[in-house]
């Protein structure tokens, strides 16, 4: 029936002066059935009628009450027909309008379609924008003379439901997606806002004039609604932070810095961490690594890594887009400082190991930046010196010998770049002024500083390819003399000593991450890839690369025996090196048949380290090779000239500059051999008085199981309350030899087994930072494997109990933001990435590559209606309710971890829709309220973007999620599909 016949219909009923129930009882029997009163208009048709006077008209004012009451007509076809009266000089009517908005705005409801809730959402929008215009036309009118308390009154009445309708968290949010569905609108909220604003000076009445801008902020908050902050963490130690930079600091001074960054602030953001606190714990970090460090290398690197690298990461996270904008980082970096102040002890601890005033060295890098204002810095230093009369003083003699790090670390810092630019210049007409620096490199512990120094930095790198090209260089020999010969023989020996500490101290990866420029690929590399001995690597003895042609190795053993000394001139040192391990092998095969005498073994091992001692290295290289497949008897002879070639000979006629490459010579021999010596519990030398062990090595327990050794460190590291340095070490080592499902199950078992909050909440902050060790991997054996088992096996639910279960679920979803963000942005770890990803297949086996064929966990949670299957998970969901927004975004579904994602929330899915409750569905609780609490808000592309949008509806039903602002964070906003799912939701609560 048309709309025409409706009025007629209104307007026969006021004639005849029908009820409100009459008039209702004749509409529902004289129009036809199934007619939806949305398409007849009839909340529209209604208000028209009874608008038509200066005042509404009651009888028909009546009929739309009683259609309201009896559910005929929605609520946003009431709030749309509002919203198209636009005479306010008619207060009357407007009064009445806000009266009948008063009847169901504090209720508003639609349980119909999606199309149906965001009609709601526009109509709300719409009411929004009306009440501002009223509000503005009656601001305007008062300007006119005239008596002023009905107008002030209509201003006060629009105000009152604008703060009513808004302060619902409900309405915001529905007005929130009708400001996404049609970007365009908030256009007309903003215009009617600047009306508003103008109109202000005309309202005298002050408590009428702070409700208008009550009012105003109210709706402009609309717009920050999902970035409003929570409250603030109760602690104020965040283990974490302290163990992930411990973690950094230890193992990864070479890492990049921005990715450093990230993580730091991905950290924050997770865990709510205000700035003053962040800070402060980055600081405590640094000074309790730098305390705790083994004297040496490690010792410098923590050095470099606190005075050089985290001055650069604070000045980053100066420059990141920050979430508490407006507050100052500068005066943040300021309160840290003055926090750290009061923890003397530390501070004392730390001046007494690096001989210096730690902080105020520290303080003046930090102003030097722009962290600090002069007057701060000024400020804190004048604290500490007060402080520091008051500390432990350390001996004068002690002093007068011990030249502080921090000072050598932050003079060593130019000098790199320097160094960079001398061997950068051309050398071919005059190696000797070039060698008379690298000598001075090699001195003390100059060669260490400038590595570190240059770790912290960034350009280890671009020093190691430097070295790589240098020691390309006397590959070209032309006419030459001893002493060109003898100069030749250095650069080669020295260039192949310092690029062998690079790799010891800071990983291959230094040197092989990134392509030689040339396209060749240079010696050095070449060796170190099939001949170094390193950590975990095995190498083959018999490898072709140690099988050079018979001749050069036979002339090579000849002049070995025979010369009293090694011959340098028009020596190719690339290929001797490359001959030495198959002369070796000649010598060892004559001594044990008996053709050689131990004192002829001797000279030959001492013809060897005599003059360049990369032929030394290269022996022991293979000769460790060689030893690894032998068996206990067979050893004594290779590890008696392994012995013989680490000890330096002191002669009259060795070359310049080597009593300082015998101690980088020896020092690499000692890592290269570490392990095969202690495999048989012998001794490479006698111990040396006060000689240090090779720190970080050999730290597992000997006979005990690793499951003890791991549980056992991991409860000494929860006592204590952080991961110190040797901790990480053992924990690597533990991830290594075990792998990363071994690691990861037990250490989770560690976790499931707290059964107080207080105690779970530190463990998930300390597993979080361990975690950290290889986040990728561990982030999908953890979604991919662990979770499964527990929540698809009754047998598991009761350990996924509070207070275990919600710590899991907070650590599920750390491990899964940082995996994804890092993974997002591609930036790993070199740490991270130098492990071997033994563990993709088993992914690609469980989350087949083939998208057209469903993963094993797929077919386990879902059945077509012609092919019934048993299910081992609880529910039972069709392949078609899997629908994501990842999948609308297109996201590569390849890739291992969006796979896991995916996958893990699909079982979610079905354990939401299912009939069976118990700590399980507890924990999807737990893991769903803690993706919302974590989420970096604002942003596409979150882990929530692989939840099944049909798992919004099973989420409202839980009480704890049945909030509005959860459904918007949960629901991908940016999607038409998103946002009607969402209006659907938050009409329905």
């Amino acid at each position: 029936m048309k709309v025409v016949n409706l009025k007629q219909a209104i307007l026969q009923a006021w004639k005849e002066r029908w009820s409100d129930y009459q008039w209702s009882i004749y509409i529902k029997s004289n129009f036809p059935k199934g007619a939806t009163w949305e398409y007849l208009n009839l909340a529209e048709a209604l208000m028209e009628q009874a608008m038509i006077g200066p005042s509404p008209n009651p009888l028909i004012l009546s009929y739309l009450k009683y259609s309201i009451s009896s559910q005929m007509v929605s609520h946003s076809s009431i709030l749309t027909a509002i919203s198209k009266f636009d005479d306010f000089s008619r207060e009357l009517c407007v009064k009445s309008l806000l009266e009948i908005m008063d009847m169901f705005c504090h209720r508003l409801r639609c349980h119909g379609k999606a199309e149906e809730c965001i009609a709601l959402c526009r109509a709300l929008l719409g009411v929004v924008v009306w009440l501002l215009h009223g509000s503005a036309w009656y601001c305007e009118k008062l300007r006119e003379p005239g008596p002023m308390t009905s107008t002030e009154a209509c201003l006060s009445a629009c105000q009152d439901r604008l703060h009513s309708l808004i302060k619902s968290s409900k309405n915001r949010s529905l007005v929130h997606i009708a400001r996404l569905e049609e970007p365009g609108s908030w256009g007309c909220v903003e215009q009617a806002m600047v009306k508003v604003t103008d109109g202000l000076s005309a309202v005298s009445n002050q408590a009428l004039r702070t409700k208008l801008e009550d009012g105003l902020v109210l709706v402009k908050g609309v717009t920050q609604l999902l970035s409003e902050p929570s409250g603030q963490p109760s602690h104020a130690s965040f283990p974490s932070i302290h163990a992930f930079i411990m973690l950094e600091g230890t193992m990864n001074l070479t890492g990049e810095t921005q990715p450093l960054v990230e993580q730091l602030m991905m950290i924050k953001r997770m865990q709510q961490v205000p700035t003053p606190l962040f800070v402060l714990e980055i600081w405590k970090a640094c000074f309790t690594g730098l305390i705790e460090s083994p004297e040496g290398t490690e010792e410098l690197k923590w050095t470099a890594f606190t005075f050089l690298k985290i001055p650069q990461v604070l000045l980053r996270l100066k420059k990141y887009p920050q979430a508490d904008k407006g507050l100052d980082f500068m005066e943040d970096v300021n309160v840290a400082f003055q926090y750290l102040l009061k923890l003397t002890p530390l501070l004392d601890k730390a001046d007494q190991r690096c001989n210096c005033d730690s902080l105020g060295m520290l303080l003046q890098e930090c102003h030097k930046l722009g962290l600090l204002s002069e007057a701060n810095t000024a400020n804190l230093t004048s604290q500490r010196t007060e402080d520091r009369e008051f500390a432990p003083k350390l001996k004068i003699a002690e002093n007068d010998i011990i030249q502080p790090n921090p000072g050598l670390i932050l003079r060593a810092e130019p000098t790199v770049t320097n160094i960079l630019k001398t061997v950068d210049a051309d050398h071919s007409k005059s190696p000797e002024g070039l060698l008379g620096v690298l000598g001075h490199m090699l001195s003390g512990k100059s060669l260490d500083l400038l590595l570190a120094a240059a770790a912290a930095t960034g350009k280890l790198k671009s020093f190691a390819r430097k070295f790589i090209k240098l020691n390309e260089f006397p590959k070209h020999i032309s006419g030459e003399g001893s002493k060109s010969a003898s100069v030749r023989a250095l650069l080669f020996d020295i260039s192949f000593l310092m690029l062998c500490h690079v790799v010891q101290t800071y990983g291959s990866e230094v040197i092989l991450s990134e392509p030689s420029p040339s396209g060749e690929t240079p010696f050095f590399e070449t060796w170190l890839q099939t001949c170094m001995p390193e950590e975990g690597k095995t190498l083959n003895p018999d490898h072709p690369c140690f099988r050079p042609e018979p001749g050069k190795v036979e002339s090579l053993v000849t002049l070995l025996n025979n010369s009293s000394e090694m011959k340098l001139v028009q020596v190719k040192w690339h290929e001797i090196c490359l001959s030495t391990p198959a002369a070796i092998l000649e010598v060892l095969n004559a001594w044990e048949n008996g053709v050689l005498s131990v004192e002829a073994v001797q000279k030959i091992t001492d013809n060897i380290k005599g003059k360049v001692c990369s032929m030394a290295i290269c022996a022991v290289a293979w000769l460790v090779a060689h030893v690894r497949m032998l068996g206990r008897d067979e050893r004594e002879k290779p590890q008696t000239m392994i012995r013989q070639l680490v000890t330096p000979l002191y002669g009259e006629n060795t070359l310049q500059f080597y009593s300082e490459r015998v101690i980088i010579m020896s020092s690499i021999m000692e890592h290269m051999c570490a392990d095969v010596f202690q495999q048989t519990g012998a001794t490479l030398r006698s111990p040396v008085e006060g000689q240090e062990p090779i720190p970080y090595r050999n730290l597992l327990p000997a006979k005990e199981p690793i499951h003890l050794a791991l549980s056992k460190q991991f409860q000494t590291v929860l006592r204590k309350g952080w991961v110190d340095s040797r901790a990480l070490h053992l924990f690597e080592s533990l991830l290594n030899m075990g792998g990363v499902f071994w690691f990861t199950n037990n250490l989770v078992k560690e976790l499931l087994k707290e059964t107080r909050k207080e105690w779970a909440d530190r463990v998930v902050e300390l597993l979080y930072s361990i975690f950290c060790l290889d986040t990728q991997q561990i982030t999908l054996t953890l979604l991919g494997t662990i979770l499964p088992n527990l929540l698809t096996d009754p047998a598991n639910w009761k350990s996924l109990a509070d207070p275990p279960g919600k710590a899991l679920a907070k650590l599920s979803v750390w491990c899964a933001l940082s995996s994804y963000s890092s993974h997002h942005r591609g930036s790993f770890s070199v740490h991270q990435r130098k492990r071997q990803r033994e563990d993709i297949e088993d992914y690609n086996s469980l989350f087949p590559l083939d998208d057209t064929q469903p993963s094993k966990l797929m077919r386990l949670l879902s059945s077509n209606e012609d092919e019934h299957v048993a299910l081992s998970s609880p529910g039972d969901r069709s392949m078609s309710s899997s629908l994501s927004a990842s999948q609308l975004h297109t996201v590569n579904m390849r890739d291992p971890l969006n796979r896991v994602l995916a996958n893990l929330f699909l079982l979610i899915s079905s354990i939401l829709s299912s009939k069976t409750v118990g700590p399980h569905t507890q924990f999807v609780q737990s893991f769903m309220e803690e993706c919302v609490e974590c989420l970096e808000q604002g942003t596409r592309g979150s882990i929530l973007q692989f939840m099944p949008f049909t798992m919004v509806s099973d989420l409202v039903k839980l009480p704890s999620l049945a909030n509005p602002k959860v459904v918007l964070a949960i629901t991908d906003l940016t999607l038409p599909l998103g946002r009607r799912i969402a209006a659907k939701a938050i009409s329905a609560l």
